[in-house]
C-alpha cells in the first residue's frame, strides 16, 4: 500500500470511527509532515515506518481516545512519548476541551526540542513536555499511557509506587500481551482488561484500573 493510501484510509477511520473533525485532521496532517521533515536529519521514528506513519503511528495512537473518559477525568501523562506518539495526537483530539491537560515525558533532547517546536507550530494549549526523567516529577494525572516505553513490570512498578491513586493505566502491547500480563501481575491486585488494537489485530492494549 502506498503512503497516500495509508493516509486516506487512516483519515477515514479517524473521522468516522474516532470523531476527529476536519480542524483536528488538518493539525495532524501538519504534525505528520513535520515529523517526516525532521526525520530527514534526526531519528524521530524508524525510517522503515515512514511510509505507513498514518497507520502505524497516527491511527495507532488515536485509537486510545476510545478508552479515555474525558467527561469525568481531565489529565493524562504520556511516558516515553518519543516524537509525540500518542501524546500529541491525544492533545490534538482534546484541544477543544479547556479543562483537559496533557503531560509528555521524554529523555531525548532532540525529541523534546522537536515537541516544543510542534507545540508552538500547532498552537497547542494545556500541553507540557518535560525533558528530564519522569521520576523527577509527580505523576499526578488521571491517565498514564505508555507506547513503546519500558517493559511491563517496570510500568506496573511506576504505577504502583510513583503515581497518584487512583488512576487509569493504558499500555500498548504486542502479540504476547497475555503472557506479559500473567508474568508481570503476579502478586499485584489490579483490575485489568486486554482489548485488540485496530491497527494490528494480534496486538493488544492493556487497560488497568489502579486503585491502590
Amino acid at each position: 500500500m502506498k503512503s497516500s493510501e495509508f493516509r486516506v484510509k487512516s483519515e477515514l477511520v479517524l473521522a468516522k470511527n474516532l470523531n476527529f473533525n476536519n480542524k483536528k485532521l488538518k493539525l495532524i496532517e501538519l504534525y505528520v509532515q513535520e515529523v517526516l521533515n525532521y526525520n530527514n536529519n534526526y531519528n524521530l521514528i524508524s525510517r522503515n515506518s515512514e511510509k505507513d506513519i498514518w497507520n502505524r503511528h497516527v491511527l495507532d495512537s488515536a485509537q486510545l481516545v476510545k478508552y479515555i473518559d474525558h467527561t469525568n477525568f481531565n489529565s493524562l501523562s504520556d511516558l516515553g512519548t518519543g516524537a509525540g506518539f500518542p501524546g500529541i495526537i491525544l492533545s490534538i483530539f482534546y484541544s477543544d476541551i479547556l479543562t483537559f491537560h496533557v503531560k509528555l515525558f521524554e529523555k531525548s533532547k532532540v525529541k523534546v526540542n522537536f515537541i516544543k517546536y510542534i507545540i508552538e507550530k500547532l498552537g497547542l494549549k494545556r500541553l507540557n513536555v518535560y525533558s528530564n526523567d519522569y521520576q523527577s516529577h509527580i505523576l499526578n494525572t488521571d491517565y498514564i499511557v505508555c507506547r513503546a516505553f519500558k517493559k511491563l513490570p517496570e510500568i506496573l512498578r511506576i504505577s504502583r509506587e510513583t503515581a497518584k491513586k487512583p488512576h487509569k493505566l493504558i499500555v500498548m502491547l504486542g502479540k504476547s500481551a497475555q503472557d506479559e500480563v500473567n508474568k508481570a501481575s503476579k502478586g499485584i491486585i489490579y483490575k485489568y482488561k486486554l482489548v485488540s488494537s485496530i491497527t494490528e489485530s494480534d496486538s493488544k492494549i492493556l487497560l488497568v484500573n489502579a486503585t491502590k
